[in-house]
């Protein structure tokens, strides 16, 4: 396989990392992180020839610095402090951060372990690279008539919207599981000319390319990395005041789920229900979620229609159509909607992350409303945590 780079931009990833890399920067430079790779899907083994290039991606990652247009273009954003950016120019990732391994039975072993402000930034690059060689490696010969597949998906998307089939609005969310960068550029591209449906997307490189909204706030290690630096009792809590403190409203979409949305609503007070424009729903029925948080609001004599839900969690637009009929008349309605946008094809996708694992050495965990989601490296950690949040919600 000829080498082709991947990642050609450092602005080709979401647009939440770069929002907690400046949290994290500004206040967290002492911790160490830890993070891990994991493939959910049960089926998928890597082949030796995936894992060299996946290795030879890294590196090349690590010659990569952003670009001066690249920073006007960060600065121009609001939110992004001058102190930041100027950091941002001598900034490079160092593959020597990054472990990784392939197991005899073809499982995957990557960990990036590191200074937070230096490691964090990995995930998205990394996540885009060894989605991108597993489905050229694995489908070479019919990579075509994969493509083939995802431009049909696409155009069928694209006339439902025209024909008024699909009607609300969403952003693209899909850098994580993209089937490849110029496919994601493609797809983006089109739905951004074709459609008025789409008002955003996460990835940076392409919301500067076509002049769109670069849409996203923060993920689950935010909230992880509470777990050690306060309490887990009171993650959710502290890290939206730190957020707030950071962004004064910027970026004022909270997630709910790190550890269990009935714990989030604990912590949610009226003081910052106020300060968050509305809530993420990221794992766990849709509509129990909606009707929780819709009750959570109410009770604290919130108007819901003053407020925003954005579902996130393996949208198809299908489903997401039916979210928005059920909830429009009662609540603001989003979506952010990544792998049915950016690699759905003839094949079934990889349902890969990269989680936070450890922070100085401690174990921290994303206990999700879905078991499935839930990972822990140290069971008895997550026993206790799970125990934990038992008694307090």
């Amino acid at each position: 396989m000829k080498f082709e780079p991947i990642i050609t931009s450092l602005l080709d990833t979401d647009f939440y990392k770069l929002n907690m890399h400046q949290l994290i920067f500004h206040k967290f430079k002492e911790y160490e992180g830890e993070y891990h790779f994991k493939c959910r899907n049960e089926d998928v083994t890597f082949t030796r020839e995936m894992f060299e290039e996946i290795k030879a991606q890294i590196e090349h990652l690590g010659t990569l610095s952003f670009k001066d247009d690249e920073l006007a273009y960060l600065s121009s954003l609001p939110g992004f402090k001058n102190d930041y950016i100027s950091f941002l120019y001598g900034f490079r990732l160092n593959p020597d951060y990054v472990h990784c391994d392939l197991t005899k039975q073809g499982e995957l072993i990557c960990i990036v372990r590191g200074p937070c402000y230096l490691t964090m930034p990995f995930e998205i690059y990394l996540l885009e690279i060894i989605n991108e060689v597993y489905f050229k490696v694995k489908y070479h010969e019919s990579y075509d008539e994969l493509e083939k597949s995802a431009q049909d998906k696409l155009d069928e998307k694209i006339q439902k919207m025209q024909k008024g089939i699909y009607t609300f609005k969403f952003a693209e969310f899909g850098c994580r599981r993209r089937l490849s960068q110029t496919w994601q550029d493609k797809m983006v591209k089109a739905f951004v000319t074709k459609t008025n449906n789409c008002i955003g997307t996460s990835n940076v490189l392409l919301a500067k390319k076509y002049k769109i909204t670069p849409i996203g706030t923060f993920a689950h290690e935010l909230v992880q990395m509470y777990q050690v630096i306060t309490s887990p009792l009171t993650s959710n809590r502290d890290a939206l005041y730190d957020w707030y403190e950071e962004y004064h409203g910027l970026n004022g979409i909270a997630l709910t789920d790190t550890l269990t949305t009935d714990l989030f609503l604990k912590n949610f007070n009226l003081d910052l229900a106020n300060k968050y424009k509305g809530v993420r729903h990221d794992s766990g029925d849709p509509y129990e979620w909606g009707e929780k948080i819709i009750s959570h609001y109410l009770k604290l004599g919130i108007d819901p229609l003053s407020k925003t839900l954005l579902f996130s969690d393996s949208l198809d637009f299908d489903k997401a159509q039916e979210l928005y009929d059920y909830f429009k008349s009662r609540i603001n309605v989003s979506f952010g909607i990544g792998t049915f946008c950016s690699n759905d094809t003839n094949k079934k996708p990889l349902n890969i992350v990269i989680k936070l694992q450890k922070i100085n050495e401690l174990p921290v965990a994303k206990l999700s409303d879905n078991i499935g989601k839930t990972m822990c490296l140290d069971k008895n950690y997550l026993h206790y945590l799970i125990a934990l949040v038992k008694e307090n919600i």
